[in-house]
């Protein structure tokens, strides 16, 4: 009797221990083909095989014998699509792949093959497809309910452990997604990735780098759509405040747009984007530096245009000081800017000062802080 009630102990136990893995592999959409099955001793008989042609064939045999086990066919298409990738056949491989993923949409390990295989294809467009569907996998781990009957401390030791096994895989596929919206050379498709990753990624670690590529593939030289670029930035911000390229972008998108209160606006992401690098702080690196001196530097800007050139001026100084030696085409903005405001207040001496250095730097305000610098010498020259 006692040891009876042990073995059913010893059941119940590893009907409980399946269930969980039950539960952890619903949500990475790991395939589960039970043993002692016959596609189990099919599959075994496989592995032993070292002819790979004949080891292809037996695959392809097994993907129409149990063609009504979806489990069986995904398998089975997976490894034909492995096979078809060891031989350079790479269009084979992606084809039996996605046939693998149709049986499993949500298999973390088909996902990143796929995005693997699309890599050496070259095929950003795909490539993305596979890391949006991964991202989607890997943010659902910790949002999956908790099953009936199992402890809130039982839940969240089986969410950490799925997290830790999926991790390698929703790594890689974050890389492969930033990699491939940083390599892709057409605006449109690079822009399309970035909704794609963004959307499957929203707290990722290239952040932002993502938004950065976002706001420059919207600007102008690239697709030069504003409306479109307002809405990511906005977009941006409301998931993460602190987004220093989309507060910069926006600071610098409106304080050029002629619509009534953008120039309000651009001063406030400018002041926002100031508040957030944190340039004085002794821990602010290059980047944190470069953002506040650009916002100072916009800020100014904003301030001139409002006519308020005396309160500008406290504002370019610093986005000077901040500049140099940080970016020469931000820093020859800056002191383009600045002895603007020097000139229009009739500080002849000073903006002087300021473009004579501006005009030393190559870039696209060169041009403009010579003609600016011919006039003020020439109103010095009158004052003599």
């Amino acid at each position: 009797m006692k040891r009876y009630a042990r073995s059913l102990v010893l059941v119940i136990v590893f009907l409980y221990l399946l269930f969980l893995c039950a539960q952890a592999g619903a949500q990475t959409g790991q395939i589960l083909i039970s043993a002692g099955t016959p596609e189990d001793h099919d599959l075994q008989a496989i592995s032993n095989e070292q002819d790979a042609a004949k080891k292809l064939a037996m695959y392809q045999d097994f993907v129409q014998k149990y063609s009504s086990n979806p489990a069986a066919v995904a398998y089975g298409n997976w490894q034909i699509s492995q096979a078809y990738q060891t031989t350079g056949d790479l269009n084979k491989a992606l084809e039996y792949g996605d046939k693998a993923l149709a049986g499993a949409p949500r298999n973390l390990d088909i996902l990143v093959s796929q995005t693997s295989m699309a890599q050496q294809a070259k095929d950003n467009t795909k490539l993305v497809d596979y890391v949006a569907k991964g991202g989607e996998v890997c943010h659902s781990i910790t949002k999956q309910p908790k099953p009936e009957g199992m402890t809130d401390e039982a839940f969240k030791q089986q969410v950490a452990e799925d997290k830790n096994a999926a991790k390698n895989s929703c790594d890689f596929l974050e890389s492969a997604g930033f990699n491939a919206i940083a390599s892709e050379n057409d605006a449109k498709l690079r822009m399309a990735d970035i909704e794609k990753y963004s959307a499957a990624f929203p707290d990722s670690i290239f952040q932002n780098q993502v938004s950065s590529y976002a706001m420059y593939t919207l600007g102008p030289g690239q697709l030069n759509d504003q409306a479109r670029l307002f809405a990511y930035g906005e977009k941006t911000l409301a998931a993460n405040p602190n987004s220093l390229p989309a507060l910069l972008l926006l600071a610098e998108t409106y304080v050029d747009d002629a619509k009534p209160g953008s120039v309000d606006k651009a001063i406030t992401y400018s002041q926002k984007a100031i508040a957030v690098a944190k340039a004085d702080e002794p821990d602010a690196d290059r980047s944190r530096k470069l953002s506040a001196g650009m916002a100072h530097s916009i800020l100014g800007y904003a301030y001139i245009k409002q006519d308020k050139t005396a309160t500008a001026i406290p504002e370019l100084k610093s986005a000077v000081e901040l500049l140099k030696g940080q970016d020469d085409q931000q820093y020859s903005i800056a002191l383009y800017r600045l002895g603007f405001a020097f000139a229009k207040l009739n500080k002849v001496s000073e903006a002087r000062e300021v473009l004579t250095e501006a005009v030393k730097i190559p870039g696209p305000v060169q041009a403009m802080s010579q003609d600016l610098l011919t006039k003020v010498n020439a109103v010095r020259a009158k004052g003599k």
